[in-house]
């Protein structure tokens, strides 16, 4: 206005014009102009994006007119012409992120938007915004004509981000690939001696390892895990020497902060260990609260046998099989008879019988029995072993029904280990059962920061969604796990569930037809099946469905399989049934029935007197007390 006054007139005038004509072509409204600046709403996402494109590509011709444009999918409110709500927040923030001729549009949005053949798009990564509690991710349209800005260009126009590090797998340059398991587990323990660091969030193993053997540039790889630098290395292992490379890059341009090499004894492996987070630490201390320093972490043992056996079993057990469970407690078996003294090896044997026993995997008392007595040995031996106090709250979760004994130790075990995301998960399943559903939320959307493509944490993250009736968010966060996984039945259920509950229970029966044909077993997979049969009046096919689980329990005496059963019949609206089976889970002492009551499927059935029984006999009970 200033050097132009006309000129920018004439610009305000076509800007008005091209706008509400392709506003009203896309059937949105304009609800709000602020000054040179407008706020739109449409019908749909794909609506909106179209609207985008059609008015950028006309604002580009002359006389041309500089716009950003920014899109957010969300709820919004509106009283007396005025709109508001956390979703115009959002938009505005990602406008404001935007570069002239460009579109931005959020992660949510995204996922309406992405199947749309005629609309491209391009990943920028996550941004911390002012006021919004979580990082966003956010994508650039990138259809002809579109401008598509870099992440660097879009430097500064957020609020700065801490010190967010990915350490990448090291790569295996031995000789012998067998020898993978020891460069792996040299990546495992700098993870885990970084997650000490106060004021550095890392990235957990789960993400980082998705990227092994792949030739990702460290910045896309930056970008999908929402970190600001990247420690990179190889290690070569030869008779009893060592070589370790490491270097420390700063993704957003790939310059290099520091390498070196390290030609060691193996004997003098746990030192370079050390030594290189040291130096990470070192360098990084401007943003680093340097005067809260956590206790450094020790390593498993110093006898160099019993490491190579504890590693040998880390490789296993993230393999995140049963049989491989069972194989990395073998390993680390070998490991305590190397060494009786290696808390570590005992915290992990403890551990793996957790998740044995929880999944119906063992028998669940021979499992806790197990659980208990290795947990304790771990911590007698050395109490600052994060696992050990992890071990210990699942046993108090999953079989002593303790829920107090619980959160103190998974309090503990985040204090000793910030990055341990089995610690969130644990923490969100005790919220559930405590009825704080939005801190389960919470909790897991913390554990996603850390562990942004684990399906494991993905899956949780659906499942506090859908505790807390956010049944959208669910069936989003199962997109995104089944687009990289897509015959993950989990996540297929989680979808089904959230499809179920939003009222299309014929939709959510086709899903759970699927799951039940990739159990590729008559007599399983049949619980959602048959509630959702139940919900659309197909009464028999449910009952049939009843029939076939009790079949299953005849023929495997060990399943566990009565919650199952319970669903079903309360969705067929026989509360008798349906509590004989919640007993009969108390009984058998399977995961808490609190916690499953807790899901929307349930509702209603608190008002049944009979639900305060329940609720007395599993109220942190002894295992002793129980029959």
């Amino acid at each position: 206005m200033q050097e132009n006054e006309q000129l920018a007139r004439q610009q305000r005038a076509r800007l008005k014009t091209v706008l509400e004509n392709c506003v009203a072509n896309s059937g949105g409204r304009i609800v709000q102009n602020y000054g040179d600046g407008s706020l739109c709403i449409f019908k749909s996402a794909i609506d909106g994006v179209n609207c985008a494109i059609n008015l950028q590509r006309s604002l580009s011709e002359a006389p041309a007119v500089k716009v950003r444009i920014g899109l957010h999918l969300g709820d919004v409110t509106i009283e007396d012409e005025a709109i508001f709500g956390d979703g115009v927040n959002l938009a505005s923030r990602i406008e404001l992120l935007a570069i002239p001729g460009s579109i931005l549009i959020s992660e949510k949005l995204h996922d309406e938007i992405k199947n749309q053949q005629n609309i491209q798009t391009h990943e920028l990564g996550y941004f911390d915004f002012k006021n919004v509690r979580q990082p966003v991710r956010v994508f650039a349209i990138s259809n002809p004509g579109i401008i598509v800005p870099s992440r660097i260009e879009l430097k500064g126009k957020t609020s700065k981000p801490g010190n967010r590090l990915a350490v990448l797998p090291f790569v295996n340059m031995s000789a012998d690939p067998e020898n993978e398991y020891f460069s792996d587990g040299i990546t495992e323990e700098l993870l885990n001696a970084l997650t000490r660091v106060e004021g550095l969030q890392v990235t957990s193993r789960t993400s980082v390892f998705a990227f092994k053997g792949k030739n990702t540039d460290v910045r896309d790889i930056a970008i999908q895990l929402n970190v600001d630098k990247v420690l990179e290395g190889s290690v070569r292992k030869s008779g009893n020497r060592v070589r370790i490379t490491a270097q420390l890059i700063n993704a957003i341009d790939g310059y290099h902060i520091w390498s070196e090499n390290y030609d060691r004894n193996l004997t003098d492996i746990f030192e370079v260990q050390d030594e290189i987070s040291g130096i990470i630490a070192n360098r990084l201390k401007d943003n680093l609260v340097t005067e809260k320093t956590k206790q450094a972490l020790k390593p498993p043992t110093k006898n160099l046998s019993a490491y190579t056996h504890y590693l040998k079993g880390l490789h296993f057990w993230n393999k995140m099989t049963p049989a491989d469970a069972r194989k990395a407690v073998q390993c680390w078996e070998q490991a305590i008879n190397e060494e009786p003294t290696c808390a570590q090896a005992y915290a992990m044997i403890a551990g793996a019988h957790c998740y044995l026993g929880s999944s119906g995997q063992m028998e669940p008392k021979q499992a806790f029995e197990i659980v208990r007595s290795f947990a304790d040995k771990a911590l007698e031996l050395d109490p600052t072993v994060a696992e050990g106090h992890i071990a210990k709250a699942g046993c108090y979760l999953y079989f002593d029904w303790k829920w107090d004994d619980a959160y103190r130790e998974l309090q503990v075990a985040l204090e000793l280990n910030p990055g341990a995301v089995e610690a969130h998960e644990m923490l969100s399943f005790y919220y559930v059962l405590m009825g704080e559903k939005n801190e389960a939320v919470k909790v897991m959307e913390e554990a996603q920061q850390l562990d942004p493509l684990s399906p494991i944490v993905l899956q949780s993250l659906g499942q506090s969604y859908i505790f807390t009736e956010q049944y959208d968010e669910a069936i989003r966060i199962a997109d995104k796990i089944l687009d990289i996984y897509p015959t993950m039945r989990a996540s297929i259920e989680l979808k089904a569930w959230a499809i179920g509950m939003k009222g299309n229970w014929t939709q959510a029966l086709e899903l759970f037809e699927e799951v039940h044909k990739l159990t590729n077993h008559p007599l399983k997979g049949l619980m959602g099946k048959g509630f959702a049969l139940a919900k659309i009046g197909r009464r028999q096919e449910a009952l049939d469905c009843i029939r076939k689980m009790e079949q299953r329990q005849k023929e495997e005496p060990d399943s566990v399989i009565d919650a199952d059963i319970a669903a079903v019949w309360f969705a067929l609206n026989d509360l008798d049934k349906t509590f004989f089976y919640i007993n009969q889970c108390i009984d058998k002492r399977m995961a808490p029935v609190n916690y499953f009551l807790e899901f929307p499927a349930y509702n209603g059935i608190k008002d049944d007197p009979r639900y305060e029984r329940v609720r007395q006999r599993t109220s942190g009970l002894s295992a002793e007390l129980l029959p």
